[in-house]
């Protein structure tokens, strides 16, 4: 079987989809000048509506702002137009009883729509099965599922997504990279609290992807901004890039993805002997990847014929994958060899960020998907739905076009603390776990909830358990984290049969987290 790195780092990106040292954490945003505004200055966006909907048998009423922030430079020149849509509840007289939170997708270059038309917003995409949607007309509902009766709801998109861009000569490198994002947005929040009046709220962080790379920057970046946060939701998460590219002469990705080729062949009754119920098996899998498959991959050539005979045995057991296949393998496949061989002989692939999906095969000798069918069953659906909406119910009326997924190359994956990742993807793996335990060191109040999706091939749900489970943190502080696994994939909203028990979690973390309680 011939390997191409190039083309497994391709396949991996997430284009949908050591913490910073004190000296190097952003200071607070300067000062406003006094020096009237020159004609030249930017005028931030504001288009105001105002809707209710009925949520448990009660009736809210909140206000939309479809807006901007102006991003500044140290001596407060305009360098960026940051957009979001904000929704708050109608009539709150005291904003220390609300909670905000602020939300946001990943890829980087990934705009927020998808979570927005997906389960934050109040009006949502009526989509169900794992079919490719119907073209237009698309459904908008009410939604039920919304955190709208516990918390105001931000949704950021960065600069190159959605309407967001840089002003006048400021190059988009500005803010491309992890640090740089991160920063960007840092000064977003504190611009939004301050002309919001959002300083004494509780606060919250929601990101999806690479989104959740970046609340692990940010969530550190805001400490130093004096900006302590209540907590931090991590939705299909990767810290540790490492656990998920399958980097030549590393085990690790391939003990860490083997539960969810297992969850997803027990899903398409591709086992040889199918299991009754998931979680359990999954145990069992678990187990086995980091003993026995573990062991064997680190004995690497010295591995003795009959160990591997075993292996391959439990492999074809717990993957469904052919033993032929796994010994020419070599005991290791990845994620997208996976999604391409598992169904070939039905010529059909898998869903890379949701393996419930599946299309049609291509090309039936390729080693690697040409396409993601979870991706192409819902994309038109979303952007159809969402350009809809802002148009329509919340009044959108300027002549920008939405950017579903911007151009934000080339993204600087290096670190600025000691050169840590060289030059990137390219000599090494990104890894902000670092950040996120420090921000926990910083402020043990802080939170964390952690939300997995069994049947996702971008970001595994073991590999994110392992990553918690490396952050260095002391046992009391480890219980700041919390896990939820859900019967779905990367966008695990994309089911709509998790989102009553996606409701009743997010409920009960804010109301644990926020010091206050019922219908803020």
């Amino acid at each position: 079987m011939k390997r191409s790195a190039a083309a497994v780092l391709l396949a991996l990106s997430l284009t949908l989809p050591a913490g910073l040292s004190a000296q190097n954490r952003p200071a607070p945003p300067a000062a406003e000048k006094s020096a009237a505004a020159s004609s030249s200055e930017p005028t931030p966006a504001r288009y105001d509506t105002h809707h209710s909907i009925k949520l448990g048998g009660r009736t809210l009423e909140y206000d939309a702002r479809v807006g901007s922030i102006i991003l500044r430079d140290e001596e407060e020149k305009p360098i960026g137009e940051m957009y979001y849509t904000a929704y708050t509840k109608s009539g709150v007289t005291d904003k220390s009883q609300r909670p905000v939170m602020f939300s946001y997708n990943g890829g980087p270059g990934s705009s927020s729509f998808w979570l927005h038309m997906g389960v934050m917003g109040p009006r949502r995409i009526s989509l169900s099965g794992t079919g490719h949607a119907n073209p237009a007309p698309y459904k908008i509902v009410d939604n039920q599922y919304t955190l709208l009766d516990k918390t105001d709801i931000v949704m950021i998109d960065p600069i190159g997504t959605g309407f967001s861009h840089p002003l006048g000569d400021t190059p988009g490198k500005h803010f491309w990279g992890i640090d740089e994002d991160a920063r960007s947005i840092t000064q977003f929040i504190s611009r939004y609290l301050s002309e919001n009046d959002r300083w004494n709220s509780p606060k919250y962080l929601l990101g999806e992807s690479y989104g959740t790379t970046r609340s692990a920057v940010l969530s550190d970046m805001l400490q130093g901004a004096n900006i302590d946060l209540n907590g931090v939701v991590l939705l299909s998460t990767v810290l540790d890039f490492r656990t998920i590219l399958f980097l030549p002469g590393d085990d690790l990705p391939y003990v860490l993805n083997l539960p969810s080729y297992a969850a997803v062949a027990w899903y398409h009754k591709a086992l040889p002997n199918q299991p009754p119920e998931l979680k359990p098996f999954l145990s069992e899998v678990e187990h086995f990847a980091m003993n026995e498959y573990a062991s064997a991959l680190l004995e690497g050539g010295a591995l003795s014929a009959t160990e591997r005979s075993q292996v391959i045995d439990k492999l074809h057991e717990y993957t469904g994958l052919s033993k032929e296949y796994l010994d020419e393998a070599n005991l290791r496949v990845n994620a997208p060899e996976f999604e391409k061989e598992l169904l070939r002989s039905h010529k059909e692939i898998l869903g890379r960020l949701d393996a419930r999906f599946l299309g049609p095969s291509g090309d039936l000798l390729a080693q690697y998907p040409d396409q993601d069918p979870q991706s192409s069953a819902i994309s038109a659906a979303y952007a159809g739905a969402w350009n809809t909406y802002l148009r329509t119910e919340l009044g959108y009326t300027g002549n920008r076009e939405y950017v579903a997924s911007g151009n934000v190359q080339p993204w600087d994956w290096s670190r600025m603390r000691g050169g840590m990742f060289g030059g990137g993807l390219g000599t090494g793996a990104p890894n902000v776990e670092g950040d996120l335990a420090e921000a926990i060191r910083h402020n043990p109040k802080l939170q964390v909830l952690l939300l997995t999706g069994f049947y996702d091939l971008a970001t595994p749900y073991f590999a994110a358990r392992w990553t918690m489970d490396h952050l260095g943190l002391t046992p009391d502080l480890r219980k700041n984290i919390r896990e939820v696994d859900f019967e779905s994939g990367h966008m695990v909203y994309v089911n709509p049969d998790v989102l009553p028990e996606w409701k009743k979690t997010l409920d009960a973390f804010i109301d644990r987290t926020s010091g206050v309680g019922g219908m803020q």
